[in-house]
């Protein structure tokens, strides 16, 4: 049997991220042979399929950070893709609402720094503007988003698939990587599918991404720590309550955004998630532990840190993720007339967390360049609509890298309407 060709670059993970930057590269340089390694049998089958379907706009990401620049453009890339390809879409619009007077100077701030990101048509809604948007919500103040919306990135991974094989790019699916190592000059990847040679290797293994990166002799000064989030429905009869996106004003003293109301592009209204820390990686049920991922969370310094800095919050979302009553009681603060017998079980997702040693979340996206290699470190939302914007990233440093001549900046996109 002939050896393997040598690939110009392999692309670990056949989720969103992944398969995006692969259908770039496959377009910043014509005839670039590259492969897609997914270990499942489908593409997209973790954090792209678990997760809400919101088309993320920037609103809450630091001005200058690459979540804020790269959340911007890729929701407005991320339509653009859609529309042109048939993606199920909807840019519907979110209000992000202030429950009573002490969160108006959170929401205020939200307001402005979406401006200096970039964000546009935002707009402040006193309480009867937004009864007029969503009768049934509550609060004393909003603030209008109308570039948000909803997708299904189910579609939007196989629509990539496709693409990339157009391109002469390759998917392989149930290949897991177990080896990573540098071959006179390329990187051989043993996989449970036989064996890869690429120029150049590009990680965004998501949920593994750590793993990936100390296969191939990093030692990333982070470590992928799963958080299970959980989603109820509301019942077919109280779909009603909710017309768009419903979000609260995040509490800065915890990491993650709070239980919100996501009308789906199915017609579905689906309520969460919470966040509460998961025993296995792809742990989608509570009672799912895998003693490797276990054992490595519960044996890593930073989550205890964590643990012990936000105790009170961390009790509350494991009484929460136990608790119907408790998880109505939240989302009553957002639209009142909601109760647990509207509540119906939904799925779950698992979120992929960077944590430092200290117990600190990393809140941007998060990169290490290595020999012949790009590592995406962390991508948690709004990675699944900054995927296209991350794919642009990656290649760029993979130009950087490997001195390709970089190609001519993009005119200024403009900015995509949104319909309430």
């Amino acid at each position: 049997m002939s050896a393997e060709p040598t690939l110009d670059v392999a692309v670990v993970g056949g989720g969103i991220v992944g398969l995006a930057t692969a259908w770039k590269l496959l377009q910043a340089r014509p005839g670039l042979s590259c492969v897609v390694v997914e270990k499942e049998a489908e593409v997209g089958r973790h954090q792209s399929a678990h997760n809400s379907g919101v088309l993320h706009a920037g609103l809450y990401y630091r001005p200058g950070s690459l979540k804020a620049r790269l959340a911007v453009d890729g929701i407005r890339q991320m339509v653009r893709f859609c529309r042109q390809h048939e993606v199920p879409h909807e840019v519907c619009g979110k209000i992000v609402l202030a429950a009573d007077a002490s969160e108006l100077p959170g929401l205020r701030r939200l307001l402005e720094r979406g401006r200096e990101n970039g964000l546009a048509g935002l707009a402040w809604l006193e309480p009867a503007e937004l009864r007029e948007i969503e009768p049934h919500a509550g609060g004393v103040a909003a603030v209008r988003v109308p570039e948000e919306g909803i997708v299904s990135y189910p579609r939007v991974c196989l629509t990539l698939a496709e693409l990339i094989r157009g391109l002469g790019g390759e998917v392989r699916t149930g290949a897991r990587v177990i080896g990573l190592v540098q071959d006179r000059g390329a990187w051989r990847l043993t996989t449970t599918a036989g064996e890869i040679r690429a120029r150049f290797l590009v990680n965004c293994a998501g949920l593994h991404a750590d793993r990936v990166a100390m296969l191939a002799g990093e030692r990333p000064a982070v470590r992928i720590v799963p958080f299970r989030g959980e989603y109820y429905r509301l019942r077919a009869g109280r779909r009603s309550l909710v017309r768009h996106l419903i979000y609260p004003v995040p509490d800065p003293a915890f990491p993650f955004l709070g239980v919100h109301l996501t009308r789906m592009v199915g017609g579905e209204v689906e309520a969460g998630p919470n966040a509460v820390l998961a025993l296995s990686r792809e742990g989608y049920r509570r009672s799912a532990v895998r003693p490797r991922d276990a054992v490595e969370a519960l044996a890593f310094p930073g989550v205890w840190r964590f643990l012990a800095r936000h105790s009170r919050m961390c009790w509350y979302e494991l009484r929460r993720s136990m608790s119907r009553e408790l998880f109505a009681a939240a989302l009553r603060r957002l639209v009142p007339a909601i109760g647990a017998a509207d509540l119906e079980p939904g799925g779950a997702g698992v979120r992929a967390q960077a944590m430092t040693a200290d117990g600190e979340l990393v809140n941007d996206f998060a990169f290490a360049t290595g020999p012949r290699a790009v590592h995406l470190l962390n991508a948690p939302s709004p990675g699944a609509t900054a995927s296209l914007a991350i794919g642009d990233e990656i290649v760029r440093r993979w130009r950087a890298a490997t001195g390709q001549p970089a190609t001519e900046p993009a005119a200024p996109r403009r900015p995509v309407a949104g319909t309430a």
